[in-house]
C-alpha cells in the first residue's frame, strides 16, 4: 500500500517558489495515485483567496492549479480556520476549514508530512 502524504504549504502564493512547489508536490502524488492531502496553514491561506492578480507582481496565476486539484484525485484540501480568520479571508469553496484540534488528527492521519 502507498504511504499516504500531507503537503502544509505556509507560504503566501507571491512570497516566493514555495507555494508553487507545494502545489506541484501535491498534483505529481496525484498524478501516481498516492494518497495525498493539502493544508494552507499561516499566510498559505492567501492562495485560497478569490480575485487575485498574479500580473501586479509579474508572477503565474496558481488558480489553475488549485483548480486541478481534483482532476488528479485530491479531495483532501484544507484550511487552518484561525489562519483564515487572522488574515480577514472567508472560508474557501474549495477546502474545508480545520480548527487547530482538527489540524493534530489530520496530521496524525498522514505516513508523511512536508511542510514548505
Amino acid at each position: 500500500m502507498a504511504q499516504s502524504l500531507l503537503i502544509i504549504s505556509r507560504q503566501a502564493p507571491w512570497s516566493g517558489p514555495s507555494a508553487r512547489e507545494a502545489l506541484d508536490i501535491v498534483l505529481a502524488g496525484g498524478a501516481f495515485d498516492l494518497p495525498v492531502g493539502l493544508l494552507f496553514l499561516d499566510d498559505g491561506v492567501f492562495q485560497l483567496a478569490r480575485h487575485q492578480d498574479a500580473r501586479a507582481v509579474q508572477q503565474k496565476d496558481l488558480s489553475a492549479n488549485l483548480q486541478a486539484l481534483g482532476l488528479f484525485g485530491i479531495d483532501d484540501v484544507f484550511a487552518c480556520g484561525h489562519s483564515l480568520s487572522a488574515r480577514g479571508l472567508p472560508p474557501p469553496d474549495n477546502a474545508q476549514a480545520l480548527d487547530s484540534q482538527a489540524i493534530s488528527r489530520l496530521i496524525d492521519r498522514y505516513d508523511q508530512v512536508i511542510t514548505l
